[in-house]
C-alpha cells in the first residue's frame, strides 16, 4: 500500500470540511490555536464552514478544498473538522489520481468513512480512522486520544496493541480465535452505503472493523443483514467492533418487538461464522478514541482480547 510521510513538528496541516459544518465556527479556530501551540502550522480551507445546512458547503466547494490540500506541496497532512453527513456526495467527482500521486495523511471518522473506503480501494493508500479537529482543544481532547493520534501519525514504527481506555472497561469475546490480516472499515452506516457502488468495501481476507452511534439494535441488525447478503461477512476473516454509543432501543412502536441489545445482534450474525470477534474497543463515538491506520496489517486475538496494529501507516 501507499503510505504517506509521517507528521513532523513544524509541518503544515491543511483543514477541510468534507461533511457537515461545525456546530460553532469557533471550534475550528480553537483547534487551529491548539495545533499551532504544539508546533504545527495550520491552513484552513477557503470553503470550510462556508454555509450552514446539511453540509458545510456545496459539493463543488468541498471538492475544491480537498483537491487544493492534496495538490499543494506546502501542505503535509489533511485533517477534517468533523464528520456528520455529506462525504459520499463527493466520491463521483473526487480526483483519485491527484490523491494517489500526492499521498498525505488524511484523518477523520464517522461520515469520513466514505472517503477512507474509496481512497483505500482506488488509490491503495493508508488513511487514518481518527478524531476530527473539533476535538483538538484542552477541554475535549482526552490524553488517551491525543497519545494514540500522534503516535500513529508521527512514528514509522508499528503503533502496537490498542489499549483499553480504562481498566474498568470490559471487552467481549463473541467468538475466540486469532488471525493476522489487513484491517478495513469504519462507521457501519457508511460501510453499507458503499455496497453496489464502485467504491464498495472489499472485506475478502481482511479484518472488518466497524462502529456505530445512535442506531437502534434493529437498525444494526438490518445493516448486518445487508452485509451478510452481500457476502461481506463471509469474506472477512475476523471482526473488531468498537463501542456502539447510544445504540439502544428507543421508545417507539414500529409494529414489532425491538427489545434487543447490540450484543444480541452481533451474536446472531457474527458468532455462527466461527471467526474471531472482539467487541467494545474505544474506536467509535466515545470520549476516548484510538486512532487506526486503515489498510495495514493487524493481529486480532479474541481469546486474549487484544487487537494489535503490526504495521505503521506512515513512512
Amino acid at each position: 500500500m501507499i503510505k504517506p510521510a509521517r507528521l513532523k513538528e513544524g509541518d503544515t496541516i491543511g483543514v477541510i470540511s468534507p461533511a457537515s459544518p461545525s456546530e460553532k465556527r469557533s471550534e475550528v479556530y480553537r483547534a487551529k490555536e491548539y495545533l499551532e501551540g504544539l508546533g504545527y502550522k495550520v491552513v484552513i480551507g477557503k470553503n470550510v464552514n462556508k454555509t450552514k445546512g446539511i453540509t458545510a458547503a456545496s459539493e463543488e466547494d468541498r471538492l475544491e478544498d480537498i483537491h487544493e490540500m492534496f495538490r499543494r506541496d506546502d501542505i503535509d497532512a489533511v485533517f477534517v473538522t468533523q464528520g456528520g453527513y455529506g462525504s459520499a456526495q463527493l466520491l463521483r467527482n473526487l480526483d483519485f489520481e491527484l490523491i494517489r500521486t500526492h499521498p498525505k495523511i488524511l484523518t477523520g471518522f464517522s461520515d469520513i468513512t466514505s472517503l477512507h473506503l474509496a481512497i483505500n480501494k482506488v488509490c491503495d493508500m493508508v488513511t487514518f480512522h481518527a478524531p476530527g479537529m473539533a476535538r483538538f482543544n484542552d477541554e475535549e481532547l482526552m490524553d488517551y486520544t491525543k497519545e494514540s493520534f500522534f503516535k500513529n501519525l508521527m512514528s514509522p514504527e508499528p503503533p502496537g496493541e490498542i489499549k483499553k481506555d480504562s481498566p474498568k472497561k470490559w471487552w467481549v469475546t463473541l467468538h475466540g480465535g486469532t488471525v493476522e490480516a489487513p484491517v478495513i472499515g469504519g462507521n457501519l452506516t457508511l460501510i453499507c452505503a458503499t455496497l453496489g457502488t464502485p467504491w464498495e468495501i472489499d472485506t475478502k481476507g481482511k479484518i472488518l472493523f466497524f462502529e456505530e452511534v445512535e442506531a437502534e439494535p434493529w437498525v444494526i441488525d438490518h445493516m448486518l443483514s445487508h452485509m451478510r447478503n452481500a457476502g461481506k461477512l463471509d469474506d472477512a476473516v475476523g471482526f473488531v467492533v468498537a463501542e456502539c454509543t447510544d445504540c439502544i432501543p428507543k421508545r417507539n412502536d414500529p409494529g414489532y418487538f425491538t427489545d434487543l441489545s447490540v450484543e444480541d445482534v452481533l451474536d446472531y450474525y457474527l458468532k455462527p461464522l466461527g471467526k474471531p470477534v472482539l467487541y467494545g474497543l474505544p474506536m467509535g463515538h466515545s470520549d476516548d478514541l484510538a486512532t487506526l491506520p486503515l489498510g495495514v496489517m493487524t493481529r486480532l486475538d479474541a481469546d486474549n482480547k487484544t487487537f494489535t496494529v503490526l504495521e505503521s501507516g506512515v513512512i
